[in-house]
């Protein structure tokens, strides 16, 4: 029997039964009373201990506040906080609009994303944040700006050089891991930069994230329960990511498919039982 502040007591049930681990972690409205601590991996884990990013501070607003998914590790606020100060001291921008993070307890999400499951992701908004007096009926209906065309195989007219500017400072903070964008951005980045290019090695093309990039942490020193994601490939990976603008330009052509391959099955939506065990002591945790 498995009890806490975010769901009735449940006796453990058929995998078929039980419910699923979005539900439960998505009722969490507020933080564990545990000790700050990552557990598992991006997409397949829990957030000890979550601090809050405060709605508004000085070079910064927390967007989509009805989502209250503006949680992370205490590492994750800093970074938001330091970042967020770097990006105020550029033409045309007074801080960031910060989407997503984590949920209260981190876990999978109600909607969207398969990562953000452990307070380390974090989404900025590519919309320059002009103004830090937004209402919280503002934030709800404002929208970022989407920086992409041809498919993200390219930039169009609203990427500036402070977008550069900001997501290279994320990318040469230690704690970054990676940070996902658009495959044109980078390819304008690698085609751009002409000096030191070792951070361009931590900018990743990913489908989408072309009205946001995706900031991810690694593991902080001494998170024995946090599994970091694996490098990404020495160099800049800037072949890479002309590789992906080349295969959106001329997409290659599918192959046959075989009549008698089994369709593949649907992905199974995750149970707590999926989750590293410690995640069944967060939800618990008053």
């Amino acid at each position: 029997m498995i009890c806490s502040v975010v769901l009735t007591c449940f006796i453990a049930l058929p995998l078929a039964a039980a419910p699923e681990a979005k539900q439960l972690f998505g009722a969490a409205k507020t933080g564990s009373a545990q000790r700050a601590a990552p557990i598992g991996s991006y997409a397949n884990g829990c957030a000890a201990g979550s601090v809050q990013l405060p709605e508004t501070g000085p070079t910064w607003q927390a967007m989509r506040l009805s989502r209250n998914r503006n949680w992370g590790h205490p590492e994750t606020i800093d970074f938001i906080e330091t970042l967020s100060a770097k990006a105020a001291r550029l033409p045309g921008w007074n801080g960031l609009y910060i989407g997503d993070i984590s949920q209260p307890r981190g876990g999978p999400m109600l909607s969207g994303h398969r990562s953000h499951q452990i307070g380390l992701d974090i989404d900025v908004w590519m919309r320059p944040a002009t103004n830090l007096r937004l209402s919280q009926r503002d934030r709800e209906n404002i929208s970022s700006i989407s920086l992409r065309r041809s498919k993200g195989a390219y930039i169009n007219d609203k990427f500036t050089r402070q977008h550069m500017e900001i997501m290279k400072a994320a990318a040469q903070d230690k704690r970054t891991a990676r940070i996902f964008v658009f495959p044109g951005a980078k390819v304008a980045m690698c085609n751009a930069e002409k000096g030191n290019r070792k951070w361009l090695r931590k900018i990743r093309p990913w489908y989408g994230h072309h009205y946001h990039f995706h900031v991810r942490l690694a593991c902080p020193r001494g998170a024995r329960g946090c599994v970091d994601q694996n490098p990404p490939p020495a160099g800049d990976g800037c072949a890479d990511a002309q590789k992906w603008v080349n295969d959106i330009l001329n997409p290659p052509k599918a192959k046959p498919r075989d009549p008698n391959t089994p369709k593949p099955k649907p992905r199974r939506e995750l149970i707590l039982a999926d989750l590293p065990q410690q995640c069944a002591q967060v939800l618990q945790s008053r």
